[in-house]
Formats: C-alpha cells, structure tokens, sequence
C-alpha cells in the first residue's frame, strides 16, 4: 500500500503562476477579480511531482494544504474498517483535493495518483489571514464545494437508477466531457484507471465491467482496445445511457 507522500524529499517542478497557468479558467483562480488571482499567486507555495502509485495524502491525517491537480490523474478512496476499499472519484487537472477534510480540519479520503503527475500547494489555515482576497477565495471555495455535491448527487443518481450498462455508459460520457473541456479528444480516451477501480466507482464486480464494455462493444458503441477506448456511436452511447432514468 503506498505511503504518505514526504513533501520534502520531492523535486520540484518548475513553478508556473496561476496567472500565467493554462488550467486558470478550470482551478481555483476562474472568476476571480485580477487582485484576489495576484494574492493567490503569492498563496501557492510549490509545485509538487507524486510519482504513479504514490499517496498524496491519506484519512485521518491533519488538514494543512490543498491540492490543485496540475497534470495527470488521481483517485480518492476511503477504507471500512474492515479494511474495504471504496473508489469515491477520479480527479484530473484543474480539480482540487483535500475540500472534504475542511470542516473537520482531517483529510477524509487517501488520495492516490494514477500516473504521474504534478500538484500546486495551496496551505490552508491560519495562512488565509483575513481581508478582501481571503474573502473571495473562500467564496470561490464554496463554488466549487458545491458543485462537487451536485456532482455527488448525480454520482448517487447514476448508481441507484440505471443498470450496469447504463452506468458505464453513463460514467464514459461524463469522463469524455471532462477531458474535452481540458482540450483532449471527444472520442477517444485512455483510461487510466483499472476495471477494477471503475467497478469500486460505479458499484459493480470488476468482471461486471468487462461484460458490460464487452455487450457496447458487440453493439457497435465503442472500441475497445485494453485501456485505449473510442467512442464510435456517441449518440448511441447517449440513448445507453438515457434508457436506464426513464
């Protein structure tokens, strides 16, 4: 099981400004006034590279930084205590972790990189100090809290209404979309994580997954070449997916 990631042992990627970040209208700084992005220039304190299979944080450890994903892919899971793993999302460049551990001050998901990938430290407490900035990062915050609860909704929705086809279908539309907006293809996607993962996700058995890629394969949807995925009907795959809430 990997290990907490020491922040000190790491090499540094070069620093890019918020200001300056290609991802600025996805993170953190999108809609805030010049002033409040200039002060959070001055708030990201490094940028971090977590190898492929390395823990960026873990439950139960105390709540010090956010993490604003700057390149590759990660996924968040929290353990029963009989020891269960439960996939809770899969977050990519331009999301935050660490929003869930701020009312209790306790990160509440072990977070966990898929590839490798790069990280901005954004240091969370008494650093924050107080005046106008503060005040609209802290709006911004709630913003993008309250879009992860819908999101969550939907999550919940997805799992309790549709079928196991459906929700594949469901999840691969939603994963494409992400991507899209991040400037990748439409159509064709990687997936980096397992089927194992995905079945954690969406409540299914791994070999649940493989039927089900297999059954929109056969139904000339998708191709599927291991992790390499190309949607080949995306309308198809839309009318999949819309079958299973009607």
């Amino acid at each position: 099981m990997p290990h907490p990631l020491p922040l000190s042992r790491q090499e540094p990627p070069p620093r890019v400004a918020c200001s300056g970040c290609h991802l600025r209208s996805l993170c953190l700084p999108q809609g805030l006034h010049a002033t409040a992005a200039a002060w959070l220039d001055g708030m990201v304190s490094a940028q971090l590279a977590v190898p492929r299979g390395q823990a960026l944080l873990r439950a139960g450890a105390p709540l010090e930084s956010l993490y604003a994903v700057r390149t590759g892919f990660f996924k968040t899971r929290v353990t029963a205590q009989d020891g269960r793993e439960q996939v809770a999302g899969f977050q990519m460049a331009g999301d935050l972790l660490g929003l869930a551990g701020i009312a209790s001050g306790r990160h509440t998901v072990d977070a966990v990189a898929l590839e490798d990938s790069q990280v901005c430290v954004i240091p969370f407490g008494r650093q924050l100090g107080v005046g106008a900035d503060v005040q609209a990062l802290q709006q911004q915050l709630l913003r993008i809290m309250s879009r992860l609860i819908v999101h969550d909704h939907g999550v919940m929705l997805l799992l309790g209404s549709l079928g196991v086809r459906e929700r594949l279908a469901a999840f691969l539309i939603r994963l494409t979309q992400r991507l899209q907006a991040l400037g990748y293809s439409a159509s064709a996607l990687v997936l980096r994580m397992t089927r194992e993962d995905m079945g954690s996700y969406l409540g299914m058995k791994e070999e649940t997954v493989s039927r089900a890629f297999t059954w929109l394969q056969a139904q000339g949807l998708l191709e599927v070449r291991q992790r390499e995925i190309r949607i080949l009907d995306p309308q198809g795959l839309q009318q999949v997916a819309a079958a299973g809430s009607r």
